[in-house]
C-alpha cells in the first residue's frame, strides 16, 4: 500500500483520517502545520498528500506553489477546505493540485480521490486547470447497491467453526442506570463484530448496518482501542 500524508491543522480531521487511510492499509504520517509538513515530505517521501488550505502560518495553497516552484512536487496533491472559494480551488489545481475535498468530506469522495490519486503511474503538475468539480454532498452512508455487493462477496464461515458469542445476559448489570447498560451491550455487541469480521471496519459497517465515519466514533466513544500502528509527528 501507499504511504500518505495528511496535513491539517485539526486535531479531529487528522485523527479521522488516520484511523479511515489506516483501516484501508495505508501508512498515514500526519502534519499540523506546513513546517512539519515539510519536514515528513522529505523523511518519508509520500506518495500523495492530503493538504489543508487554512492553516495558521503557512497555508496550503502558498506551501503547493513553494513545492511546485522548486521541483519537490513529485507526489499527488489533494487539497481540502471548509471555506475556499471556487477562485482558490481553480489557482490550486492550476499550480498542480490533483484534487480538491470540501468539508465535510464524505468516506466514498475521500476514497475515491485517494484511489484516483495513487493509480497515477507517472505524476505531473498540470499545464492547465481541469474542469473542476466541488461536491457539497454531506457525511453519507455507502449505498445499498455497495452493501449488497459487499456481503455477496463475503463466503459464510463453515457451520463446524466455532465463533465467539455474545456474553450472556448475567455479564451486565441490570440493576444500574439505563444508559450504562446500553453502553456495556453496545460495547460488547461491536466487540463481537469486530472479533468475528478479524477487525476489518468495512465488514464491521455493513454488518452492523452504520456508516464507517459514525462507527469509528462510537467506537471510541464506547472505550473500544482501534490502533493497528503507532502515529508519529515529526
Amino acid at each position: 500500500m501507499a504511504t500518505i500524508l495528511v496535513v491539517d491543522d485539526e486535531l479531529g480531521i487528522r485523527d479521522l483520517l488516520w484511523e479511515i487511510l489506516n483501516d484501508e492499509g495505508h501508512t498515514v504520517e500526519l502534519a499540523e502545520n506546513a513546517a512539519q509538513a515539510r519536514s515528513v515530505r522529505t523523511q518519508f517521501r509520500p506518495d500523495l498528500v492530503l493538504l489543508d488550505i487554512w492553516m495558521p502560518d503557512t497555508d496550503g495553497v502558498t506551501l503547493l506553489k513553494e513545492w511546485s516552484s522548486s521541483g519537490l512536487l513529485t507526489m499527488p496533491v489533494i487539497m481540502m477546505s471548509g471555506h475556499a472559494t471556487i477562485d482558490t480551488a481553480v489557482e490550486a489545481t492550476r499550480i498542480g493540485a490533483v484534487a480538491f475535498l470540501e468539508k465535510p468530506i464524505t468516506l466514498v469522495k475521500l476514497l475515491k480521490s485517494v484511489e484516483q490519486g495513487l493509480n497515477k503511474l507517472q505524476f505531473k503538475p498540470l499545464a492547465t486547470p481541469s474542469p473542476l468539480k466541488i461536491s457539497h454532498e454531506p457525511l453519507v452512508e455507502l449505498s445499498v447497491q455497495a452493501a449488497v455487493s459487499a456481503s455477496a462477496s463475503l463466503s459464510p464461515p463453515p457451520l463446524d467453526t466455532a465463533l465467539p458469542s455474545l456474553p450472556s445476559l448475567q455479564s451486565f448489570c441490570l440493576e444500574g442506570p439505563l444508559r450504562q447498560a446500553r453502553d456495556d451491550f453496545e460495547k460488547a455487541y461491536f466487540e463481537y463484530h469486530l472479533t468475528q469480521e478479524a477487525g476489518s471496519m468495512t465488514r464491521v459497517a455493513d454488518k452492523t448496518g452504520l456508516e464507517r465515519t459514525h462507527l469509528y466514533r462510537k467506537l471510541k466513544q464506547l472505550g473500544i482501542d482501534l490502533s493497528r500502528g503507532k502515529r508519529r509527528l515529526p
